[in-house]
Formats: structure tokens, C-alpha cells, sequence
């Protein structure tokens, strides 16, 4: 039979076929030993282990450390509540004589200067918080500036915003906070003044007031 011939394409592709077989039997040869090789170092590095610790025992449970994570430091938050609500309700809604003339807020307690009142007026002092009072009802506007003073208190703040609206949307046009907010503050003692702000801070619907520092002065 004679033999085909070296240009047969049959033959080129079938030599081709041959060499891709003979090739992936050696990767897949080449793969196990070094799977195998995998393994085995595996095995010894249990083994090295195993006899590193042969003679280690547990430790009695009477001798464990019990660590716990620390506590984080206490929050009086039932005190701060009371003092929030004592505070609230002892902001009556009578209105004692003060310093107002006219329509603007004005006032100050014995022993404020007419420069400390003066620089007030002006916004000389840096607002350091404030309060928006728009919207709510009275009872709600009390609770909020209870609150809202206590936090100050806490803080050490020396002045702040008070915004109490002029009354645009009310039934008779008329502030009804402004008149029960100055009340409100009269009756407070860490409050030392207060007056209608200045124009670029609010203006009649808002309050400057001036409070005790934390050292009392």
C-alpha cells in the first residue's frame, strides 16, 4: 500500500490533531504533579504543626481572662429630660413690666450696661445659636425655647437668635410669639437681655439675647 504523501492535507491535519493531543496530555500530567507536590507540602506543614504543639494543653477555664469591651461613658439623658421639662414649665405666660417701647423688644437686668445693651442692639456679640419658632403653636414655641435655653445653658453660649416671626400669616397680622417669647426670657435668670435684632438679623421677627457666661458674670 503506498504511503500518502508529505503535502496531503489530510495528513497535515491529522499530524496537526496528533501534536494537540501529545500536548495537552503533558499539561494535564505537568498539572497533577504539581497538584500532587501541593498537597504533599500541605500535609507537612499539618504535620510540622501537629508536632509543635504535641505537648501544649488548654488552659483550665478557671484561668481564663474574661476581657470585656469597655462601657461607654454614661449619657444623663432622664436627668436632662426632667431639667427640660421643669425648665418648660416654669415659663408661665405672664407678662411682667419691661424696657419695650413701641413695637421693639428691649430689654435688660439691673446691672447690664448701656454699652453691653448697646453693643447688643448693634450685633456687636457673635450669634452662637438660634432658634425658629415659625410655625409652631405657643405650647410648642415654650417647650422648644425651654429647650433650646437649656442647651445653651449646657453649651456656654453668650448670645443667641431667637426668631419669633412678625406675624405676617397669623389671623390679625399680629406677632403672637413675640410678645410670649419676651415673657418667656424675662422670667429665665441666665437671661441678662435681650432686644429686637438687627435688620440683616431678622429685624422685628427675631431677637438677639444676651446670657450669662458659664462663670456667671
Amino acid at each position: 500500500m503506498a504511503k500518502p504523501r508529505a503535502d496531503n492535507p489530510f495528513a497535515a491535519a491529522l499530524n496537526g490533531v496528533r501534536q494537540d493531543i501529545e500536548r495537552q496530555t503533558r499539561e494535564r500530567e505537568a498539572a497533577a504533579r504539581q497538584a500532587a507536590a501541593v498537597a504533599q507540602a500541605a500535609a507537612s506543614q499539618r504535620e510540622l504543626f501537629r508536632e509543635a504543639v504535641a505537648d501544649v494543653k488548654p488552659l483550665p477555664v478557671a484561668d481564663r481572662a474574661l476581657v470585656r469591651a469597655p462601657l461607654p461613658d454614661p449619657w444623663p439623658a432622664q436627668r436632662i429630660a426632667d431639667e427640660c421639662e421643669a425648665l418648660a414649665e416654669s415659663l408661665s405666660d405672664y407678662e411682667p413690666e419691661d424696657l419695650e417701647t413701641g413695637e421693639e423688644l428691649l430689654f435688660a437686668r439691673p446691672g447690664v450696661t448701656a454699652a453691653a445693651l448697646r453693643k447688643l442692639r448693634r450685633g456687636h456679640w457673635v450669634i452662637q445659636a438660634q432658634l425658629d419658632l415659625h410655625g409652631l403653636t405657643r405650647e410648642m414655641a415654650r417647650l422648644e425655647l425651654a429647650g433650646f435655653l437649656l442647651r445653651c445653658r449646657q453649651a456656654g453660649f453668650r448670645c443667641v437668635r431667637i426668631i419669633h416671626g412678625k406675624g405676617l400669616r397669623s389671623p390679625n397680622k399680629e406677632p403672637v410669639l413675640k410678645g410670649k417669647v419676651r415673657s418667656w426670657l424675662m422670667q429665665r435668670d441666665e437671661v441678662l437681655a435681650f432686644c429686637q435684632a438687627p435688620k440683616v438679623e431678622g429685624g422685628g421677627g427675631a431677637a438677639l439675647v444676651l446670657l450669662k457666661s458659664s462663670t456667671g458674670d
